[in-house]
């Protein structure tokens, strides 16, 4: 099969994880006889130095001719330093899922056996942990009206949903609990936000469309103290656009780092799958960065070509890398050595497609002998 994949490398580190996701892609393509045809485009900081934009209309021409978009991260220390800065990288992101109807972002939350250790819980408080994360992303606080008064000394920011908004992803947050343990918790402030309990009526008479699938409701300060005393107790958590964004980001330290969090921001017509972290421009040029989170966006964006088998020997091929210690400096355990970024995409490339081989070959990668790459 043969699809085009729009790649959105961004800024920082951006670039770097998303050369070893194509990697993994490379890998995929010439064990199961696809074609991937890449079309890079810019978006961030990179592309406001290039055009004054940080979304240039080309960009989303490829994005919408695209069969899936493969993006990195954006941000620059030149405009977080800076709050007086009109034209932010950040303004391209949330420009993009407008202009795309990317209204749900999806991102699981494992805890990695091999990983516990890493984590600041307690191993048996996070072991077992699978949890997905259902954000709306199009609307809230984010694309509210925002205004600064004349003085400078006031300003507000309005946060809008309307009924159509909060049902079209709860449609999809049940459908996806139906699949996996059937509970749904909605992450709101209904004691006190007009929206919240906008979101509690509507999900509430959604539910009883799914039956076989449990609702509880959990205000946004209880749920991320929850998340850290018993995450096992969630299965999909469904939740407004700045809510999802804090809780997925807390959420990250059951997996151990940050640089393992992969996410999927899907609409009607179009599909973008991106790693949950910044991009880290300290660490730019560095080949320090952790792929993993892009790698397994990579399997999110085949999962959603109908690519299950191809999906799944990149997850298998992560796994591997956990277990023989193949890992950047930030998630490595006390028997691993550490390992540079390109390097972990090498062995993520070649156990996809030597995997009888990779066990006894990951050795000569990382001395730089890989035989594919």
């Amino acid at each position: 099969m043969k699809y085009t994949i729009a790649v959105i490398p961004g800024d920082g580190i951006g670039p770097e994880v998303t050369n070893q996701a194509k990697k993994a892609l490379d890998a995929v393509a010439y064990a199961y006889n696809h074609v991937f045809l890449y079309k890079e485009a810019q978006m961030g900081a990179c592309a406001i130095e290039a055009t004054g934009n940080p979304l240039p209309d080309k960009t989303i021409d490829i994005c919408k001719a695209a069969d899936a978009i493969l993006f990195g991260a954006i941000g620059d220390l030149k405009y977080d330093n800076n709050p007086e800065a009109k034209v932010r990288p950040e303004q391209g992101l949330l420009k993009l899922r407008k202009e795309l109807g990317l209204f749900c972002n999806v991102r699981p939350i494992k805890a990695y056996n091999q990983l516990i250790e890493n984590s600041p819980l307690k191993k048996e408080v996070i072991q077992g942990t699978d949890i997905v994360i259902y954000r709306e992303l199009t609307g809230g606080i984010y694309f509210g009206k925002k205004e600064v008064s004349k003085d400078g000394l006031s300003a507000y920011d309005a946060c809008l949903y309307s009924v159509d908004e909060i049902s079209r992803i709860t449609h999809l947050a049940f459908k996806a609990a139906q699949n996996r343990r059937k509970k749904v918790t909605l992450v709101d402030k209904a004691n006190v936000l007009e929206t919240s309990r906008l979101w509690r009526k509507t999900v509430s008479e959604i539910a009883k469309q799914y039956k076989d699938v449990t609702l509880d409701f959990l205000f946004v300060d209880n749920a991320a103290m929850q998340l850290i005393l018993n995450p096992k107790q969630f299965d999909v958590i469904l939740t407004e656009n700045l809510f999802g964004d804090i809780i997925s980001d807390e959420a990250s330290v059951i997996g151990g780092s940050i640089g393992l969090l992969a996410s999927s921001s899907v609409g009607e017509k179009n599909a973008l799958f991106e790693p949950i972290h910044g991009s880290f421009p300290q660490a730019k040029g560095k080949d320090t960065a952790n792929p993993l989170a892009s790698i397994l966006s990579a399997a999110l964006l085949l999962e959603h070509l109908g690519l299950h088998d191809e999906a799944e020997a990149i997850e298998r091929a992560v796994e591997k890398s956990l277990v023989l210690g193949i890992t950047t400096e930030d998630i490595k355990g006390k028997k691993d050595f550490f390992t540079e970024t390109s390097k972990v995409g090498d062995f993520i490339a070649d156990y996809i497609i030597n995997q009888e081989d990779s066990n006894m070959n990951f050795m000569n990668i990382h001395a730089g002998q890989s035989t594919i790459i």
